[in-house]
C-alpha cells in the first residue's frame, strides 16, 4: 500500500510505499487500543447512595418481635421504597484497561495501513498557514477533496491552529498527540514528512 505525497498546495504529487511492517497486522490490536482509550476517558460520575449516605431512617420501623414479619432496623435499607441502592455504581471504580506499548504501535500502524488502502493517507512537507486565516486553511482542505481530515504537525504553531480551529471537519494535533483512536476516527489523515519519518524510523 502507498501513501499519497502532496505538494505545498495539498495537490497530489506522487506516492510513497508503506514499510512492510505496516501490513498484515491483526486488527484486534486496533480494537484493544480503541477500547482502552475510550475506557480511559470515561467521566466516571455514576454514583448511587449507600444506606449510610441516605437521609432519615433513624427510628426502627417496627418492634423486633410480635409483628410476625421480618426484622427491620432502618427505612434506609435497600429493601424499602425510597431506601438506598444495593450494589450500585460509585465513583471509586477504575475503568482503565491495560495495553502495552507494542500493541499501541501496532494499533497505529494498523489504522494508518487501512487509510492507505482507502487512499486517504497523505504526506506533506509542511502543514502551515502563516496568515492564520480560516479561508486559507479551507482552501488547503478543499484541495484534498475529502470529507474530514486529521492533520498531524511536528510542532503546532499558533497561526495554523487559529486557521484550522473553525473548520469543523478538521482537527490539528502535534506529533505526540497522534494515536490509533484519532487515526481510526477520521476518514483521512495528513501527516508532515518529519512526523512520518519518525513513525517509520523503527519499522
Amino acid at each position: 500500500m502507498s501513501a499519497i505525497v502532496l505538494n505545498e498546495k495539498f495537490e497530489k504529487a506522487s506516492e510513497l510505499a508503506l514499510p512492510e511492517s505496516f501490513s498484515g497486522i491483526n486488527t484486534h490490536n486496533l480494537y484493544l487500543y480503541v477500547k482502552s482509550y475510550q475506557a480511559s476517558i470515561r467521566s466516571n460520575t455514576a454514583s448511587a447512595k449507600t444506606r449510610s449516605e441516605m437521609r432519615g431512617g433513624g427510628k426502627k420501623p417496627w418492634a423486633q418481635k410480635g409483628k410476625g414479619g421480618a426484622r427491620a432496623g432502618s427505612r434506609r435499607s435497600p429493601i424499602f421504597v425510597g431506601g438506598a441502592v444495593a450494589h450500585g455504581p460509585n465513583t471509586g471504580r477504575n475503568y482503565d484497561q491495560k495495553i502495552n506499548k507494542k500493541q499501541k504501535k501496532l494499533a497505529l500502524k494498523c489504522a494508518l495501513d487501512a487509510l492507505a488502502t482507502a487512499g486517504k493517507l497523505f504526506i506533506v512537507d509542511s502543514i502551515e498557514v502563516p496568515t492564520g486565516k480560516t479561508k486559507d486553511a479551507l482552501a488547503l482542505f478543499n484541495a484534498l477533496n475529502v470529507r474530514d481530515a486529521l492533520l498531524v504537525k511536528k510542532i503546532l504553531d499558533e497561526n495554523t491552529y487559529l486557521a484550522f480551529r473553525n473548520i469543523a471537519s478538521t482537527y490539528v494535533v502535534e506529533e505526540n498527540e497522534l494515536n490509533a483512536f484519532l487515526a481510526a476516527t477520521y476518514r483521512s489523515v495528513v501527516i508532515e514528512k518529519a512526523v512520518w519519518e519518525n513513525l517509520t524510523k523503527e519499522s
